[in-house]
């Protein structure tokens, strides 16, 4: 049985590692992280390390485990409607953000986040930053765990939900739960990964009885 909660601060280390095993050949990760291959992985944990801590703190990133095994199996990391920026928060983040890639890669960071955010909606909604499972766990529904864990919560106050995805075979996974296809992300070197949206639980309600009508 795989049980999904929100990751403690302890979890961080285990949470980075799962994550960098998984997005160190990632398109994007390559844009934004930049430099030689055989450092890559190393100046990744230090750019997760910045943005998961934040994320562990408020409780927005969920872990999947197997009931009462403490090895994670997969990993989750979401920002919630209308999440402010802290300045606090950031310059803390500033000496793991200088380590993954230096004053360039601080640079090349920012270009990174301006396209994306440009193809997000204005509307409130939950991100999907992040999400990887283990080599061993997958094809176990640990990713499908995960997201219906927080897709819930968010269905049951009727928030919508976006991500971008930069697979074929993860975008079958995001469709099989409500996302839909909006654009590619164009403006990234060497990446376009594909815009995805999930409307509110009441939208899809009303575009199935359109359907069904």
């Amino acid at each position: 049985m795989i049980v999904i909660a929100p990751a403690a601060p302890g979890d961080l280390p285990a949470t980075v590692d799962l994550l960098a095993d998984v997005f160190v050949t990632d398109p994007v990760m390559s844009v934004v992280v930049g430099g030689a291959t055989d450092d890559r992985d190393a100046r990744l944990r230090h750019l997760l390390t910045a943005l998961l801590a934040p994320a562990v703190a408020d409780g927005t990133v969920d872990l999947a485990r197997r009931a009462g095994d403490p090895d994670v199996l997969g990993v989750a990391c979401w920002e919630a409607p209308g999440a402010p920026v802290s300045i606090a928060r950031l310059a803390a983040r500033l000496p793991h953000l200088l380590r993954a890639g230096g004053p360039t890669g601080l640079l090349r960071a920012a270009h990174a986040k301006r396209v994306m955010d440009r193809h997000r909606p204005r509307r409130p909604h939950w991100y999907l930053e992040w999400i990887g499972v283990t080599g061993a766990a997958r094809g176990l529904g640990v990713g499908a765990a995960l997201l219906t864990a927080r897709l819930a919560h968010a269905d049951a106050r009727d928030v919508p939900a976006y991500l971008e995805s930069s697979t074929e075979r993860n975008r079958r996974l995001y469709r099989r739960h409500g996302f839909v296809d909006v654009a590619p992300v164009r403006g990234l070197p060497g990446a376009a990964p594909m815009a995805m949206w999930r409307p509110t639980a009441s939208e899809r309600a009303a575009a199935v009885a359109v359907t069904s009508g």
